[in-house]
């Protein structure tokens, strides 16, 4: 209930809706039951079954009094009125005509609730899928190396779509299926008394046996959702390296693993509709039984004299009677529906109760510029229980370079990523002008710097779009520099479309160099002070990295820059070299100084001069 309640959250402020719905769905109620009403006066006057002192009393126009009998009264005044003017088919024709009016305007009702209800879907929905979009924005780095890809996209479309598509949907059985059972019941309870209770004390059965069925759904529905997110996992790895799939000719085990996954889907979901449909006919056999049941007691009561219904009355009450099955069934099937949206939701919430490790300060101190340092002060980080830095010490001054070198999983990139707070240190602090930068804002800490990484991230958008990517205010000749710098203009020129050319899903549409100088183009619009590199050239080919480089040469001017290198040729120039070795630095000092010495950074230079 509780997640459920949450769900109807995202409709807040519920003002705009609720009354409208409600009154609408009253009305569309109310003009349904006047339909079946009219059958009693129908039976009885058509064929003569009200006494001449009743009909009598039907002719005098009944005292004002805000009550059901004082509505019949008036109602059978005026139904008698029409009879005595125009006879017996003149009534009929006039019920007609009332019954098609009510008709319609029940539809019509029933429409214009509808329509809220699809403004309603349509907020929480939006809401919802906002909100956990925006959730994920905010976490920290190391999220997404815990959780697959696949699973977090299908709980952002198919556990989203599941939601819209079950408890959303069922937001009209929730309030218009109890009220219409209420408002026929009053009324059967109105005709009678005793029979209505014995229909009540029947019925609970029939919400037993439903719900043990629907209990027995929410367990399979999640089960059902994570597998589904395993089967999206397996479609982004297997798009993603096609390339590695088929030079390894692994597409059998592929396809064997992606039909094993679909297969355990298939099972559990044909195991929740063998549930999920037993719901409706279990409920409507039940529903006729108990017709059944009182077409038997109350017609034993009928015939025998001792009912205070008559056989029109009777008839009447039985045809009402039948009319509430239905929104009994809608109930029973909401329920069934509602266990899978739970299951789902909960699913969503999981992700947007995550708490985000790298968090704004509450009141962030403002960021002025980079006028001095970065300095980091015996910084440790651990990925959990695994220490991956140990008391790490340097200082990188205004305008000044420093490489950090060494064997991979020393922690180089961690080390790096700590600067704009992708992480937080596990102990010690880093400090831009002196100031701990877990007292800024991380967005106004990150505004100051560019990253170039290895791997070049781009998005399915036109080259101008891409380069300009998160300057909003970026004109085309300030992109056309940006990219003049970086070595790109030459080749953006030469596409069908120039800068307007649309350069494919992570940029497949362009070789390895030019995405890279697309990266590099990036950073120089963006012109910070600060820049972050890591190892933008090891993936690159000769011709692809000498332009690259000559790029990253032009950003670096006059910037302070903090680079990770894989060839220890492209950072000879840098002011000093941190050579990393297990999470520690074993040793510092520029090229020539550390080529002077035996060391870890001497042996690295010999390999790659082999």
């Amino acid at each position: 209930m509780k997640t459920y309640l949450r769900i109807l959250s995202y409709a807040r402020p519920f003002g705009r809706f609720v009354p409208t719905y409600v009154l609408y769905t009253l009305f569309s109620i109310i003009f349904g039951l006047i339909n079946f009403t009219l059958l009693k006066p129908l039976f009885d006057v058509i064929f003569e079954q009200v006494e001449p002192a009743t009909l009598e009393q039907y002719r005098s126009l009944p005292a004002f009094s805000f009550s059901l009998e004082y509505f019949t009264g008036l109602f059978n005044h005026f139904f008698l009125s029409v009879q005595d003017d125009y006879g017996k088919m003149g009534t009929l024709v006039f019920v007609c005509i009332i019954i098609v009016i009510s008709v319609f305007l029940s539809n019509l009702f029933t429409y214009l609730s509808g329509v809220v209800l699809a403004k309603v879907r349509a907020t929480v929905i939006k809401g919802m899928r906002m909100d956990i979009f925006n959730k994920v924005g905010t976490l920290h780095i190391g999220y997404f190396s815990n959780e697959r890809k696949g699973d977090l996209m299908s709980k952002m479309t198919n556990d989203v779509q599941e939601v819209e598509n079950t408890i959303v949907q069922s937001l009209r059985v929730v309030f218009r299926e109890p009220a219409t059972i209420i408002l026929y019941f009053s009324v059967l309870f109105f005709m009678s008394v005793k029979l209505t209770l014995f229909t009540i004390l029947i019925i609970p059965i029939s919400g037993a046996i439903i719900g043990g069925i629907t209990r027995r759904l929410k367990k399979r529905a999640v089960q059902s959702q994570e597998s589904l997110g395993r089967i999206v996992n397996i479609l982004d790895e297997t798009l993603g390296g096609m390339r590695v799939i088929k030079a390894f000719n692994a597409e059998r085990f592929i396809a064997e693993k992606f039909d094993e996954e679909t297969d355990y889907y298939s099972h559990v979901n044909v195991s929740m509709a063998r549930k999920n449909e037993l719901a409706s006919p279990i409920s409507q056999f039940l529903g006729v039984s108990v017709v059944a049941g009182i077409l038997v007691y109350g017609g034993s009561l009928v015939l025998s004299g001792e009912s205070d219904l008559g056989a029109s009355d009777f008839i009447t009450y039985i045809i009402i009677f039948t009319q509430v099955l239905n929104p009994a069934k809608e109930i029973s099937r909401a329920v069934s529906s509602i266990q899978r949206g739970i299951a789902s939701a909960e699913r969503i919430f999981e992700v947007i109760n995550t708490k985000t490790q790298i968090e704004a300060p509450a009141n962030p101190k403002p960021v002025k510029g980079f006028g001095d340092a970065i300095e980091f002060d015996q910084v440790s980080f651990a990925y959990a229980d695994r220490l991956v830095l140990r008391d790490v010490n340097f200082r990188l001054e205004r305008g000044k370079t420093i490489a950090l070198v060494g064997p991979s999983g020393g922690g180089k990139s961690t080390l790096a990523d700590l600067v704009p707070r992708f992480y937080d240190p596990s102990s010690g602090a880093i400090r831009l002008d002196g100031t701990d930068i877990r007292d800024f804002s991380p967005a106004d800490l990150r505004g100051l710097m560019g990253i170039v990484t290895q791997e070049s991230i781009l998005f399915n958008d036109t080259v101008f779009n891409n380069i300009a990517f998160g300057i909003d205010s970026a004109t085309e000749a300030q992109v056309i520099e940006a990219a003049k710098i970086a070595n790109a203009h030459g080749f953006i020129s030469q596409l069908e479309n120039g800068y307007q050319t649309s350069i494919g899903e992570r940029g497949s549409k362009l070789s390895g160099g030019q995405r890279q100088r697309l990266s590099i183009a990036r950073a120089v619009l963006k012109n910070p002070p600060i820049l972050i590199l890591d190892e933008a050239t090891s993936a690159l080919d000769s011709e692809s990295e000498l332009l690259v480089q000559e790029a990253l040469t032009k950003l670096m001017s006059n910037r302070t820059t903090l680079v990770i290198a894989h060839r220890l040729s492209t950072i000879q120039h840098a002011d000093e070299i941190l050579v990393i070795e297990q999470g520690q630095i074993v040793q510092r000092g520029s090229h020539a100084d550390l080529m002077a010495v035996d060391g870890l950074y001497q042996k690295l230079s010999s390999i790659q001069s082999v």
